[in-house]
């Protein structure tokens, strides 16, 4: 388990860009489904995930 943690580790800090831009379109994705309803949770959940990987919302 410990190989497998550290091989997504280092997958994810090689693409940080990527990963970082699909999670903001699920959040879009998210936010569209819902009409709007839950925009600032989304959005605050979309900063959460993109500071795990390094980027947070720099890229906006």
């Amino acid at each position: 388990m410990r190989d497998f943690m550290d091989k997504a580790k280092d997958f994810a800090d090689r693409h940080e860009k990527q990963i970082d831009q699909g999670i903001q379109k699920a959040g879009e994705q998210m936010d569209r489904r819902t009409g709007g309803k839950y925009e600032e949770q989304i959005d605050k959940g979309v900063d959460m995930a993109q500071q795990r990987t390094g980027q947070g919302d720099r890229d906006r």
